[in-house]
């Protein structure tokens, strides 16, 4: 396959058609029209549907675009690097992150990588949707507890886990008296919590009053006193050692993880490989009391 036919291919995939690619790139369109053209007939198949006005990838000019758009772009950063006798991260490098992680460290950590990697330009969204990243040309993608996928690779870099706090002026609850409590997600009538306590398991009724749609609500909720609710002990560590949060337990689960992913079919940039290294010497040991830490910086 012809190297530079692919490359142009991918540019006008890229801009959307031969003219801004031209424009873009400051070509010939004829000649980005031939090399396209070449590059059909070699494959045998149409990369583009041509209209009068638009350009549309078809279903094997998307494939081919996908898998091969992010590869020739890790060539060319490789041989740049390599050309100027080093492998400085720089370039573009897009994140994407959970919303209470962004809202709760990201920022942060965003301006500490910015400040140490100036040549790299660094753009975080913050969305908790499933997202492809090859499709929306994420470098790298943030995920708690995510389902397992053959074409991503990562590592966990952050642990928490859940636990079940209440402002102190919420009572405990005994025997066949539920508690308030405050919830995410669905508003049922009561709710049973499996909690483990240093004096055993524990099941405790609780009856939601109160519905959100964020953590951080969720902890601002409790802490004023609407009811007890299930919350990371990262997020509320802080409140548990002043007092002003109550421990009843912990959550009967599977911890939670942060992974740091990204596609295993690309070769792994120096931008990504400086960011998770970063993330590495933010979080050394990963269990909920650095992150807690470096909340609270």
């Amino acid at each position: 396959m012809d190297l530079l036919a692919l490359a142009d291919f991918n540019l006008v995939a890229r801009h959307g058609g031969f003219g801004r690619a031209a424009r873009a790139a400051r070509r010939p369109k004829a000649t980005l029209s031939r090399r396209v053209a070449e590059l059909e007939a070699s494959l045998g198949v149409r990369l583009f549907e041509r209209g009068a006005r638009i350009l549309t990838l078809t279903e094997e000019g998307r494939a081919l675009h996908q898998r091969t758009g992010a590869l020739l772009t890790e060539l060319n950063e490789t041989a740049t690097a390599i050309a100027s006798g080093g492998t400085t991260p720089r370039g573009r490098l897009r994140i994407s992150a959970p919303l209470l992680f962004s809202q709760i460290a990201m920022g942060k950590l965003a301006a500490g990588f910015a400040a140490r990697f100036p040549e790299v330009r660094l753009e975080v969204t913050t969305e908790d949707r499933l997202i492809d990243m090859i499709e929306e040309g994420y470098d790298l993608v943030i995920r708690v507890n995510p389902d397992r996928d053959e074409s991503l690779v990562g590592r966990v870099f952050l642990h928490d886990r859940l636990v079940v706090v209440a402002s102190p002026s919420v009572a405990r609850p005994t025997d066949g008296v539920a508690a308030p409590a405050v919830v995410r997600g669905s508003f049922d009538q009561t709710e049973v919590w499996k909690v483990k306590t240093p004096d055993g398991a524990l099941r405790i009724t609780v009856e939601p009053v109160l519905s959100v749609s964020s953590m951080i609500m969720h902890r601002d909720a409790v802490r004023a006193g609407a009811g007890a609710g299930r919350l990371p002990i990262s997020l509320v560590s802080h409140d548990l050692a002043a007092g002003t949060l109550v421990h009843w337990g912990d959550i009967d689960g599977p911890d939670i993880a942060l992974w740091a992913l990204y596609p295993s079919r690309r070769l792994l940039s120096a931008r990504v490989s400086a960011f998770l290294e970063f993330l590495k010497s933010a979080f050394p040991t990963g269990d909920p009391g650095e992150l807690a830490a470096f909340i609270g910086k």
